[in-house]
């Protein structure tokens, strides 16, 4: 069980760390209970694709496999529809509404990343919300910055741990997860409500 998830020591209890704009951040170490089994059948049966996006006049790959599972759609797992259940009873008295989406990302290696972003498609755009990510497999820097420039966080996210931003997190605050020199694979289970993405 490791003490801290943040690199600069911030303890985990309590779990909440408040942020800059109305912005907040919930770490819980191996949140999730015999990770395993679900990562591998993830990995395994998840229909990935490789997405191609258009930046800098050219048409590029995205550097990690995707699968998007919105409002009602069947999951590849069962377990992805209790721990988006837990997640619903755990935020509630901030939410008041589920978490109804599933989106996956697998980052194969090092190599896989993503760039500095919110994810401010719908109303997290003008509202306070909350995205939970659940993370397996190998351990990544996970960033955070505010949007506008300023200090970044870096935190260890590792196999089974919980990252929830909320509050105004994703419209003042950006985060990315960075290319390493070497890092197995590891697939985000990020969870949102309605509208979101």
């Amino acid at each position: 069980m490791q003490d801290s998830l943040f690199d600069d020591a911030v303890p985990l209890a309590p779990h909440r760390r408040d942020l800059a704009g109305g912005a907040w951040l919930d770490v819980r170490a191996a949140w999730q209970s015999e990770p395993d089994e679900l990562f591998e059948a993830l990995g395994r049966d998840v229909p990935w694709v490789e997405e191609k996006r258009r930046m800098y006049e050219r048409t590029l790959p995205v550097p990690r496999l995707l699968r998007y599972y919105g409002d009602e759609a069947p999951l590849p797992h069962p377990e992805l529809a209790r721990i988006r259940d837990r997640l619903t009873e755990l935020y509630w008295d901030d939410l008041h509404e589920p978490f109804t989406s599933v989106g996956l990302c697998l980052y194969r290696d090092g190599a896989d990343s993503v760039a500095w972003h919110g994810d401010t498609i719908g109303r997290g755009a003008t509202h306070d919300t909350i995205v939970a990510i659940v993370s397996l497999g190998a351990t990544r820097p996970f960033l955070m910055r505010p949007r506008g420039g300023g200090a970044s966080t870096k935190l260890s996210i590792g196999h089974g741990d919980l990252l929830a931003m909320g509050g105004s997190a994703q419209r003042t605050w950006e985060h990315a997860v960075p290319k390493v020199p070497h890092a197995g694979p590891r697939i985000s289970v990020q969870f949102r409500v309605a509208g979101v993405r």
